[in-house]
């Protein structure tokens, strides 16, 4: 299994002290720095911060790079008898 795979995790849901259970979270852009972006996980039952998330600018680009896109195949056309 290839590592790449692994490199960029988002949290979909984390403990949350407030609530005593783990919660579902919202991801939000907290900051935007030269070499890295920083998010914040906020619980969405209380809105507390439960986590943070550091992206730097050489994970971003090799996330892009790694998304290839496929050219949509378009479906046969269909004859019409008459």
């Amino acid at each position: 299994m290839s590592q790449q795979q692994f490199e960029n995790f988002t949290a979909s849901s984390l403990y949350c002290e407030k609530c005593k259970t783990a919660m579902p979270v919202r991801e939000r852009l907290l900051l935007i720095l030269p070499d890295k972006e920083i998010y914040d996980y906020l619980c969405s039952g209380c809105a507390l911060s439960v986590g943070q998330r550091e992206v730097t600018a050489g994970d971003k680009l090799m996330a892009q790079q790694s998304v290839t896109r496929r050219p949509r195949r378009r479906a046969p056309a269909r004859r019409i008898q008459l």
